[in-house]
């Protein structure tokens, strides 16, 4: 939102943002959008936080995987019952 916009009363705002056919979660999403343009990290970060996420997802693929051959070589035998 803008300055001018955030000094009206909220009765001429919602007239204001009804009149443009603009909901406030656009307007929201145009001040997330600058917001995060500002803060953006250097193509750097971003390629090392992206590896670091990768990497974590091989860890849990691992843990499954370490789980799954744990179970599989369990060797459980049922209890047999006879049914009448």
């Amino acid at each position: 939102m803008t300055e001018a916009s955030d000094s009206k009363p909220e009765s001429e705002q919602t007239r204001s943002a009804e009149s443009s056919g603009r909901c406030y979660c656009e307007e929201a999403r145009e001040v997330f959008s600058r917001f995060t343009r500002a803060f953006e990290p250097p193509e750097d970060v971003r390629n090392h936080f992206r590896q670091a996420r990768i990497e974590v997802l091989k860890g849990m693929r691992e843990l499954l995987d370490h789980r799954i051959e744990r179970l599989s070589r369990m060797n459980r035998k049922g209890t047999r019952v006879t049914v009448e």
